[in-house]
């Protein structure tokens, strides 16, 4: 059954979704790389496409892999604060493909990707049985990678600090990709009451510090994005900073 996006236009579940009102000031590669980020905690993202000629700005298409990607998609990031601005957002119609070809890459991508589908369910039962499975596909088959697949000496649970901080305004975030940058977490955690800052390391990425107004808020604001990725491999381990 078709969904009815928020402008009230039919338009049929697709792996595409087209997102609008997007601040304008910012540069066309970090809208690009941000909206990969932010978005491919849903599933695998085939392309994102921005365009800077004056009559697609504030304008951007993501197209996911599959079709319940781009549904939890739409449902769980509209109206996100991004950069500021609440990203409107809906399926895109079917002939978007056409303004894609703008950039010469969206239909033979499609083409591409439907000659690999054929034999996708094929090698991914065979990367399974061999124990191969990439966990960039984890997420979307509820499984966590391997220990052995995430990219710290012993695991996820050697970043746990050995006597955790007591509850405070600041949060410590690890396992941040190295692609990330203070405005994509600016964007994620400024949407909780409280937010004043947050603070990169440049020589040791993959942490940042989050300040927040006082111990309560900052407290939501971990234990509502506990857990998220950035990208798939990458689920934000919080916890309190020590003083």
């Amino acid at each position: 059954m078709a969904e009815i996006n928020t402008t009230g236009t039919e338009v049929p579940p697709n792996v595409t979704i087209y997102i609008n009102n997007l601040n304008e000031k910012i540069k066309l590669e970090e809208l690009k790389k941000s909206l990969h980020a932010v978005f491919s905690q849903f599933g695998k993202i085939l392309e994102v496409l921005a365009f800077k000629t004056l009559k697609h700005k504030g304008q951007a298409w993501v197209v996911f892999d599959e079709v319940s990607s781009a549904t939890n998609a739409l449902r769980q990031m509209q109206g996100f604060p991004f950069y500021d601005k609440p990203m409107r957002i809906q399926y895109a119609k079917t002939k978007s493909d056409v303004i894609a070809k703008a950039d010469g890459t969206f239909v033979p991508r499609e083409r591409r990707k439907r000659h690999e589908e054929k034999g996708k369910k094929k090698k991914e039962q065979h990367d399974a049985q061999a124990g191969l499975v990439n966990p960039a596909y984890a997420g979307a088959y509820g499984a966590a990678p391997p220990l052995s697949q995430i990219p710290y000496p012993g695991g996820v649970k050697s970043l746990v600090p050995e006597a955790p901080a007591p509850p405070n305004n600041i949060l410590f975030v690890q396992n941040l990709p190295h692609e990330t940058t203070p405005m994509m977490l600016q964007m994620l955690f400024h949407q909780y009451h409280g937010f004043k800052e947050v603070r990169m390391v440049e020589t040791k990425p993959g942490i940042a510090f989050v300040e927040y107004t006082d111990e309560m808020q900052s407290t939501a604001a971990m234990q509502a994005l506990q857990g998220f990725k950035i990208t798939q491999q990458n689920p934000m381990l919080i916890t309190y900073a020590k003083k």
